[in-house]
């Protein structure tokens, strides 16, 4: 478990991320499509790089930054059947979004020197008990609780698997990850989750494989490994 003079910061970060994060993530849901929403998530890497370089933690080069670039372009093409349409005060949304990207990138750039300190897991329990805490006192105090008297099997079978599998399997993977390697090179995986979603709904909802799909799968594999190989070690 981390040290008594790291808890404090670290329960901070768990905030940022597993707390104010997903409350602006629904909030941001509330007003665009998910595709677009999708899109403004994929913006993380380029949130991650320029955050790690302004705070003198990561040093930008010009491998890896060509590497973000083209994986967030493939997550364009990807989405960019999803895109001709918005809602109307769409921009709200994605604004919001990008604004939930920014507590993540922070917490990506800040998390190693703790997980160091202590370990992968011990971190994850103090930060993401800290916001599970918080967001069931939101729950409490704005009433919110009371609809899961609503839930039936599946419901509670649907919250468990993401509970468990999208939430603390993943995350636990995703500061296994931040242990072993730049903030930049893990942030740059998130533009793997728009495609991986469209390539379940074809198979879950018979939604078409399209070209922009492959196109985009394509160039944010390219773009990962550009990133990953870089010959500075960076």
């Amino acid at each position: 478990m981390p040290s008594r003079r790291d808890f404090l910061p670290i329960a901070a970060l768990g905030l940022c991320f597993f707390g104010v994060y997903f409350v602006l993530f629904n909030i941001a849901l509330s007003y665009t499509t998910a595709a677009r929403a999708t899109l403004a998530v994929s913006t993380l890497p380029l949130q991650t790089m320029v955050v790690g370089a302004l705070l003198g933690i990561e040093p930008l080069t010009r491998r890896k930054t060509i590497g973000v670039c083209v994986a967030v372009l493939g997550a364009v093409a990807a989405l960019g059947t999803g895109l001709s349409t918005a809602p109307s005060g769409a921009w709200q949304g994605e604004l919001i979004m990008a604004g939930a990207g920014l507590c993540v990138a922070f917490y990506n750039v800040w998390s190693r020197p703790f997980i160091e300190r202590s370990s992968a897991l011990g971190f994850l329990v103090v930060g993401m008990g800290t916001g599970a805490i918080a967001l069931v006192t939101i729950g409490l105090l704005t009433g919110r609780v009371a609809i899961l008297r609503t839930f039936d099997l599946p419901q509670w079978i649907a919250g468990i698997y993401l509970g468990v599998g999208g939430g603390a399997l993943a995350f636990i993977l995703w500061v296994l990850a931040l242990e072993r390697t730049t903030p930049t090179r893990v942030a740059t995986t998130i533009t793997v989750n728009p495609v991986a979603a469209a390539l379940l709904g074809t198979h879950l909802l018979g939604e078409p494989v399209t070209l922009n799909l492959i196109a985009g799968l394509l160039a944010i594999f390219l773009g990962i490994w550009i990133a990953t190989i870089d010959s500075n070690k960076s």
